[in-house]
């Protein structure tokens, strides 16, 4: 098959950019570079395009005869979203309309969008369904719920097939971290190893659902060819509910070494509980993660150079 992956420089793009190179697939990346990306890690057999995927002539360019469209290309950090809603809608919103418009007029009939369980927000059951009310909380949040709609919508009116997978919390070998609003898995590893203190917002009892990369990859590579996931919503998490206490733990066990703990509590942890229910990927996907936490914090510290 051929590939069109936006965002595929990025950590989740990377990955599974490769993955469909190594399957043998014809890959085609664009991405602007305006994250703190992988670049460098993408598969040598992969084509690269530096660009905006609000450039609806590029696209058209890089979409013939493209079999299925991964779209990742977005603006990805809840605190900076808070500070830059506009750009936050511009890219993830707006981009993501384009990317439509522009597959409508190239003929390609599928995509598969990665939004995110940030859409939850706030629930009062937990784990959450595919089936219950977003509530979400911030302007990332908003833009990724809105940009499943006109997904959804647009790919009814011009019948291009559409799936969403919801991401919760990924981590793994070649996550970005960024100076600040670091992801919290590489943030706390980093930390660690370096001998310094944890800082944990709240009392560290909020808890997470924590998803290796490779489980995250395996569900996009099937989400390209499932059937009967059209118009689909799909969580896709490890079904296992942490507390951010609990990974600290996990990273002490696997690290060998107690860490300082500073917990503070003027600045809130985020939502209280979100883990996903993944029942709906295990039926429409075939969907099984193979990674428990401790395993996939041993993988990344093996894998990832900066942490040698």
């Amino acid at each position: 098959m051929k590939f069109l992956v936006t965002g595929g420089a990025g950590f989740l793009g990377t990955a599974v950019s490769n993955q469909l190179a190594k399957d043998g697939h014809t890959v085609h990346v664009l991405d602007d570079l305006s994250n703190d990306t992988t670049f460098s890690g993408l598969h040598p057999a992969v084509t690269f395009t530096e660009g905006s995927v609000n450039d609806i002539p590029l696209l058209w360019s890089l979409l013939y005869d493209v079999d299925c469209v991964y779209h990742l290309a977005a603006r990805v950090s809840v605190v900076e979203s808070m500070l830059h809603p506009r750009e936050y809608s511009q890219v993830n919103v707006v981009g993501t309309v384009s990317l439509m418009e522009a597959m409508r007029d190239s003929g390609v009939r599928r995509v598969v969008f990665t939004s995110s369980g940030a859409v939850y927000g706030r629930q009062s059951e937990q784990p959450v369904h595919e089936s219950d009310d977003p509530i979400p909380d911030s302007p990332y949040a908003v833009s990724k719920w809105a940009a499943e709609q006109y997904i959804h919508t647009i790919g009814g009116l011009w019948d291009i097939e559409t799936v969403a997978l919801r991401i919760f919390n990924a981590y793994g070998p070649g996550q970005s971290l960024p100076a600040s609003h670091a992801p919290v898995v590489p943030r706390y590893l980093r930390q660690a190893l370096a001998g310094g203190s944890i800082v944990i917002y709240g009392d560290g009892k909020q808890s997470r659902d924590f998803v290796y990369i490779s489980d995250v990859v395996a569900a996009l590579v099937s989400a390209a060819t499932a059937t009967g996931v059209n118009r689909q919503v799909i969580n896709i998490g490890s079904g296992v509910e942490t507390a951010v206490n609990d990974l600290v733990a996990c990273i002490e066990k696997v690290n060998g070494r107690s860490v300082n703990r500073i917990h503070n509590k003027e600045k809130s942890g985020g939502v209280s509980r979100l883990v996903a229910d993944i029942s709906r990927a295990r039926a429409l996907l075939g969907y099984r993660p193979m990674v428990s936490l401790k395993k996939g914090i041993k993988l990344t510290l093996k894998q990832d150079e900066r942490f040698q």
